[in-house]
């Protein structure tokens, strides 16, 4: 260990994480210049070549940019930068709290399945259209097993989403699913009466195959949204 707590292994992504850290703290405010690659390397007891690689990834992530007199400033993240920050920010000591952002990331959740319902509404094919109902009716028929109603759940909206014809939509349901947003810390309670909820997605997969857009983004946002949690927003760490 450095006298800053910098691991040798992956000395990069230490640093990377560090300084990610102090910009999502404000230590780093936006508009701010790094250091040069050299102070960096030496106040963190760590080679060049760990700093450029800890650099590169801050500009990939549009927490920092190289301005045209060659230094590198701090960007202001909550103007620049994207959803691959979210898992950084739910691990980081820092930035708004792993609870406000499994909420933020569920309300994002109910907004995009409720656009995609009625997209899907208004493109499915006859063909897709008769799969969700389909889908739909083998869900009811399914278990009272949470695990195996969560992934007939995932499968289910998935043929929504993907009705909706909306590429956008999709690569966000994926961020949804796949880990990148802790929408996993929603309580057991909420998502368990919204999993249970079968004759809500017969209900949804019928407007969707009669074209009733309107209603079925409403009921697809009302379905959504019994998981997000409404206890009060905590202070940013």
């Amino acid at each position: 260990m450095t006298r800053h707590g910098i691991r040798r292994e992956a000395v990069s992504d230490q640093l990377f994480a560090v300084l990610r850290d102090r910009i999502l703290d404000g230590g780093l405010p936006p508009g701010s210049a790094l250091m040069a690659e050299r102070e960096l390397a030496s106040e963190f007891g760590v080679n060049r070549h760990a700093v450029r690689e800890a650099v590169k990834r801050l500009q990939q992530a549009r927490l920092v940019r190289v301005s045209h007199g060659g230094r590198t400033l701090v960007q202001d993240w909550r103007r620049s930068a994207g959803l691959d920050l979210a898992l950084g920010i739910a691990a980081a000591d820092a930035g708004p709290s792993v609870e406000d952002l499994a909420r933020d990331a569920l309300e994002m959740r109910a907004c995009v399945g409720a656009a995609a319902a009625r997209l899907c509404a208004i493109r499915c094919s006859g063909k897709a259209a008769r799969e969700i109902v389909e889908a739909a009716e083998r869900y009811a028929r399914s278990g009272p097993d949470p695990a195996e109603l969560d992934e007939a759940d995932i499968a289910w909206w998935r043929l929504v989403v993907e009705g909706s014809g909306n590429v956008a939509y999709l690569l966000a349901f994926n961020s949804l699913v796949g880990g990148t947003l802790p929408v996993a810390d929603v309580p057991g309670d909420l998502r368990t009466a919204e999993l249970l909820d079968a004759a809500a997605r017969l209900r949804l997969a019928a407007h969707i195959e009669a074209r009733e857009a309107e209603a079925a983004e409403r009921l697809a946002r009302e379905l959504l949204s019994r998981s997000v949690p409404t206890t009060p927003r905590k202070a940013e760490r």
